[in-house]
């Protein structure tokens, strides 16, 4: 049987954020059906690097895979291996650092659907990265967004990042010299960067914001501070089970009583309506971001199909 071999440039030909949004919501609303089972993230680490591995079968949908990832001061390796959920038989192997950018963006994408105010329009984003990029692509595609404040601590990066932006999502990206600036009366604040230590401030946070706290993904690291959790009427994440290993973002709150478990709810579960992302305009509400593996194994089913229609990529004998 042959199998799809898909390069880094392969995949940023066939895959869209609109794409990404629909597998993402697609893959959640599927796992709050019980249609899907998600392993979470697991590591196994040397002196100079580590292996991070996750896995998703989603029955409904024929597909299951697995993506894995390396990193280390070198940099980090991606892909993902595609299967057919009913024979097994291997579909695709593909490089997959775009591809987790995008459902990371799409994720937090049909989150800030169905938790932020309908007349969202103002955003602040902190970070300047490749993550930061898929957020505000996603951000822009589920509400009319009309100004960007952006804050990085480098200000070469910020100014670059607000002019590339600007012209790709067709909205004035703002660069900011002070963190406070890019959270003070914004809509939607989207916590996007390489700290260890929070970079938002929760007094900062005006009623009715939505927050996506994306980056942290350690129990020792966290985004946002506890102030900024304690203010939160809606807090959900993509998947609690990986959120009890990974949020570090909520550690503080949690020890010290100020929020629980039972407090969290799962996004997909806001997609099939068991709760609401959002009872009143006013609320402050979070979405706190793992990247789990059914949102890579949705997205690669979409990326298999347009490639394999399409023509692209190579196929090898396995």
């Amino acid at each position: 049987m042959p199998v799809l071999m898909l390069t880094e440039d392969d995949v940023r030909q066939v895959l869209t954020m609109d794409m990404a949004l629909e597998a993402v919501e697609q893959g959640l609303r599927k796992m709050a059906l019980d249609e899907v089972m998600n392993i979470p993230r697991s590591r196994a680490q040397t002196d100079h690097g580590m292996l991070h591995v996750m896995s998703a079968a989603a029955k409904t949908l024929g597909v299951m895979g697995y993506k894995s990832y390396t990193t280390s001061r070198k940099g980090s390796n991606f892909h993902l291996g595609l299967f057919d959920g009913k024979t097994g038989v291997l579909l695709s192997l593909m490089q997959a650092d775009y591809l987790g950018q995008m459902r990371t963006g799409a994720a937090s994408g049909v989150a800030t659907q169905c938790m932020a105010r309908p007349d969202a329009s103002e955003v602040g984003l902190f970070g300047s990265g490749k993550q930061a990029r898929t957020q505000l692509l996603a951000v822009c595609k589920v509400r009319k967004i009309s100004r960007v404040q952006v804050y990085s601590p480098n200000e070469e990066h910020r100014r670059e990042f607000a002019t590339q932006m600007s012209s790709q999502c067709g909205v004035e990206v703002e660069p900011v010299p002070r963190p406070e600036m890019a959270a003070e009366d914004k809509d939607i604040i989207v916590t996007a960067s390489s700290s260890r230590e929070p970079v938002l401030n929760g007094d900062w946070i005006a009623e009715g914001t939505h927050i996506n706290a994306v980056s942290s993904n350690f129990l020792g690291k966290a985004e946002i501070d506890a102030v900024a959790v304690r203010r939160c009427e809606s807090i959900v994440v993509d998947s609690k089970d990986q959120a009890r290993l990974e949020a570090g973002d909520f550690v503080q709150a949690l020890e010290d009583g100020s929020i629980h478990w039972a407090d969290v709810h799962e996004l997909g579960q806001i997609i099939v309506g068991r709760y609401t992302g959002r009872a009143h305009p006013q609320d402050v509400t979070l979405f706190k971001s793992l990247g789990i593996a059914i949102e890579d194994v949705a997205v690669a089913a979409k990326v298999y199909a347009k490639a394999q229609a399409a023509g692209v990529g190579r196929q090898i004998d396995w």
